[in-house]
């Protein structure tokens, strides 16, 4: 018999008519663990008990940043003999992580399917292992795990729909809208303001990527962004996928169409201010804040950060 236990986080930000399909769906299977929060200090507690009943499949119903406190509560412990697999649903205001691994938009309809498999034995079909991004600081407590990482400007921007949205508008539409704006303005290479540029150095792999004032710098290990963009078209054998814009970057206007849609026009190179690798390691040297899977860090001076993808997730599609 598979063991499953279930988090939900009520503070996610999806209709409370979701949370309360998906609520009804729990009260009808005794024999699924389920725990809810509404407080963020709660997350890590919560996946400590269920992890302390012995679960084989970890079900989150949260947005990105649950599944974000969920990776580095079960990778922040090495020792940890065995994982959960792990199944986010679509339950939150950004859901980034869970639709790249192809959930279904309804998280009540994606649980039921995922129990319905569970009970026929017939688990195996729907899942996805998945390199993790790891957060490494000296200047933080614990390293940070997740599948997304974004400094800069990216970190500014999150911090502008937090402000400029609410509810469920904060996910991908707000998000949009914003990266669509931003895009729009760094045609004029802005100097000021959320585009101010910060000085960051970048190695990957022992070389040097870049030395350079950026607009943004962001990695991921998924295979989509939000909106199905895919602005990494670096090539290499390394799960850590990166992608740096210098603020000299020469006809933005024309190459960011192609970016985003993952069809990197094929004149774009370093010396014209577009970085994007495929790498096992990338260090950064950065006084800006960053964020990983929307949750956010602030900035710190001349803080040294590395990022790698050591550590593998056997995920499920719910």
């Amino acid at each position: 018999m598979v063991r499953i236990g279930v988090l939900n986080n009520l503070r996610a930000g999806r209709g409370s008519r979701d949370a309360a399909r998906v609520r009804d769906l729990l009260n009808s299977r005794p024999d699924v663990f389920s725990i809810y929060t509404d407080r963020t200090s709660d997350l890590g507690p919560a996946i400590t008990e269920l992890l302390q009943r012995e679960i084989d499949v970890l079900v989150i119903h949260g947005g990105d940043g649950t599944v974000q406190c969920a990776l580095t509560e079960l990778l922040c412990d090495p020792a940890r003999p065995s994982l959960p697999a792990v199944a986010p649903l679509r339950g939150g205001r950004t859901n980034m992580t869970s639709t790249d691994l192809g959930a279904d938009r309804d998280p009540a309809r994606g649980l039921a399917r995922l129990l319905a498999a569970a009970d026929a034995g017939r688990l195996e079909p729907l899942a996805i292992a998945r390199p993790v991004l790891r957060v490494r600081s000296a200047r933080r407590e614990v390293d940070q795990y997740g599948m997304f990482f974004g400094a800069g400007l990216i970190y500014r921007a999150v911090r502008l729909v937090h402000r400029a949205f609410s509810g469920r508008n904060q996910g991908t539409l707000g998000a949009g809208l914003v990266t669509g704006a931003l895009v729009a303005k760094a045609v004029f290479h802005p100097t000021s303001g959320i585009l101010t540029p910060d000085k960051c150095q970048v190695r990957g792999d022992g070389r040097d990527l870049s030395d350079s004032e950026l607009y943004l710098l962001i990695s991921t290990t998924l295979e989509k962004l939000f909106l199905r963009m895919d602005p990494f078209w670096g090539r290499g054998a390394g799960d850590v996928r990166l992608t740096a814009l210098a603020s000299r970057a020469h006809r933005i206007a024309l190459a960011a169409p192609g970016i985003l849609s993952g069809r990197a026009p094929r004149w774009l190179a370093p010396e014209r201010g577009y970085v994007s690798e495929r790498l096992e390691r990338a260090e950064l040297r950065i006084s800006c804040g960053f964020t990983v899977d929307g949750e956010l860090f602030a900035p710190e001076p001349e803080e040294a950060i590395e990022l790698s993808a050591d550590r593998r997730i056997a995920f499920l599609r719910a």
